[in-house]
């Protein structure tokens, strides 16, 4: 994962302030336009005195009342503008809206939207003509720009959800976690593109398409920004929020210890034994199911399923490589269980993948849940990022599932996710990307590394504040694997270090072991995201849970408030208490199960 800084959240106040002087350069070029006009057809058309002077007097009225309104309208566009980081676009964009005064924000947010909506195309149009002009780009720029052809399709679907939840009988803020939610995802699609142009050896190609995806991005954080807005309008008004309660109800215990967003049915499917559990297709390599092949069987799934969709993959070991698309919505992977069926694969960037391509398992389609699943990349230490697993499914969940790997073993790329009694292995960045993703109970193993390579749990890329993303583990085991036991002195191993410029990791009530170096964390690049990173330690314990020598960075807590603690619950983080109830997976909504 290479260090893809954000350029800097900056006021281009010149800019502004040259814009709106144009803007009212304009306005009175306008009116004295309109005063020649009305005076050239006083003198064509001769009448009596008194009507030339009212008719020169309504001229000057209109054009001062123009002048009043078009203020008034830039003012109302700085206004809404004033909380962005990129005021200058905000204000050029709103600026373009007729009746600006008479839209709530809302609707405000949604013309703004639709704006980038536009600039989605026109990125996806660029992308495709510089596919079809350069023939001869080498695979791993044509992989890259395959890319980001997915990723803007990605961006269009999410940006066009946020309208309808924008447009919806419902109001903006009972949809304020699910918008904050797209839009966290949609930013996090253009620079996943452009990181795939890391290792390229034609630097110019990512510069033709930046610019475009960097103002999607800077349009999608000025929607964030006013959405935080809204939040703040309604809650002077004394307005409860979902998350609060509402739409994603009371966080609540469950019985079972799963969260409440997972359907009853979806609950029960992920606890009950395999032979009672009812399933759509079988995949078995013996040939005593319906498929051989895994792919062969999620083809065969129906597309847009409103209900669960239950592929059952017997035990065995399936060499290949899965991606569950965007249609493929609702689909149930069910093991015999970890490390008895088991996907594996082994692209890397070393042989020439992308990050985001080199997964064996890609998962977008939302809803997804996995029980029972070994996923695998075993292109080994040397081979740089390597995937296993990389999900960008809203509202995904795993549960007793097992991910291996060695450089960037586990993406969580964007979106809401769960993992509950997972194992995770993996050397350097091992779990990684932008999704806001909660670990419980869940066991993180560090592997031997190469020589003069040091172990991190975690890179987490939020790249602007008003991301509602990070990881939180909660109550989780962070240990060495049984490779890395007898060779422990000789490597480091640390919790994290900013992927991105907010990077936001905690690590809560959790059993670390000795293997965690006393600092804790580790820089990515000299002083930088040490101020702007989010990175937190609540009562967790062992002997790798000593805080006293701990890194002194300005973005680093030891979190002793449980009120901030339980920010990063499955009942706050990721709204659980609406949605896991109907997966099966247990879990509970809360720092601890009672």
């Amino acid at each position: 994962m290479p260090p893809l800084k954000m350029s800097g959240i900056k006021n281009k106040t010149k800019l502004l302030q040259l814009t709106l002087a144009a803007l009212l350069a304009l306005l009175v070029l306008l009116a004295l336009f309109s005063l020649v006009t009305n005076t050239n057809a006083v003198l064509q058309h001769p009448s009596p005195s008194h009507t030339t002077t009212t008719t020169t007097t309504s001229s000057t009225t209109t054009a001062s009342r123009s002048s009043i309104h078009v203020h008034q309208h830039l003012q109302i566009a700085h206004s809404t503008c004033q909380d962005t980081f990129y005021p200058d676009l905000c204000v050029s964009t709103l600026a373009t809206f007729p009746d600006l005064r008479q839209r709530t924000l809302p609707e405000i947010i949604s013309g703004m939207v639709n704006s980038t909506v536009f600039e989605v195309r026109d990125s996806k149009q660029n992308c495709t003509r510089i596919r079809r002009k350069l023939q001869n780009l080498d695979p791993l720029d044509r992989r890259a720009l395959e890319d980001c052809l997915q990723l803007l399709d990605d961006t269009f679907a999410q940006l066009k959800a946020a309208i309808s939840d924008l447009s919806s009988n419902k109001s903006a803020l009972q949809h304020y976690m699910d918008l904050q939610t797209l839009f966290s995802a949609a930013m996090t699609n253009q620079d996943t593109c452009l990181d795939g142009f890391a290792f390229s050896g034609r630097k110019y190609i990512r510069k033709f398409i930046e610019g475009r995806l960097r103002k999607i991005s800077h349009h999608v954080s000025n929607s964030l920004a006013m959405l935080k807005r809204v939040k703040k309008q309604q809650a002077a008004a004394g307005a409860v929020f979902p998350e609060e309660e509402g739409e994603f109800g009371t966080p609540v215990k469950s019985g079972d210890g799963f969260p409440t967003w997972l359907k009853k049915k979806d609950r029960a499917l992920l606890q009950a034994p395999l032979n009672q559990t009812k399933v759509n297709l079988t995949v078995a390599k013996d040939g005593s199911g319906n498929f051989t092949t895994i792919n062969a069987a999620l083809q065969a799934a129906p597309n847009s399923s409103t209900t669960r969709f239950v592929i059952y993959i017997k035990a065995g070991a399936y060499y290949e490589y899965i991606e569950v698309e965007r249609r493929k919505t609702m689909i149930m992977f069910l093991g015999d269980g970890i490390g008895k069926t088991v996907i594996k694969g082994n692209r890397s960037v070393g042989a020439g993948w992308t990050t985001f391509r080199s997964s064996t398992v890609a998962v977008v389609g939302d809803g997804f849940i996995a029980r029972g699943i070994t996923v695998e990349n075993y292109a080994g230490p040397s081979q740089h990022q390597a995937v296993a697993l990389r999900s960008g499914s809203d509202l995904s969940a795993f549960y007793q599932c097992s991910f291996i790997g060695y450089q960037d073993t586990l993406y969580v790329h964007s979106l809401r996710q769960f993992y509950r009694e997972c194992d995770v292995y993996g050397t350097v960045d091992f779990i990684f990307g932008n999704a806001a993703v909660v670990f419980q109970l869940c066991n993180l193993y560090a592997r031997r590394p190469n020589p003069n390579q040091q172990n991190l749990f975690t890179a987490q890329g939020r790249e602007d504040p008003n991301q509602n993303t990070g990881i939180s583990i909660l109550n989780c085991k962070v240990a060495a694997a049984a490779d890395l036991l007898p060779v422990l002195s000789s490597f480091r191993s640390y919790l994290g270090r900013p992927w991105k410029e907010y990077s936001r990791t905690v690590y809560l009530l959790s059993n670390m072991e000795s293997l965690i170096d006393p600092a804790g964390w580790l820089p990515w690049n000299g002083s930088f995201a040490l101020s702007t990173l989010f990175y937190g330690e609540y009562k967790n314990r062992g002997p790798g849970s000593n805080t006293t020598a701990r890194v002194k960075w300005p973005g680093y807590r030891v979190i002793t408030n449980t009120t901030v603690a339980s920010q990063f619950t499955v009942g706050n983080f990721i709204q659980g208490t609406a949605w896991l109830l109907n997966t099966g997976i247990p879990f509970y909504p809360n720092l601890t199960p009672s």
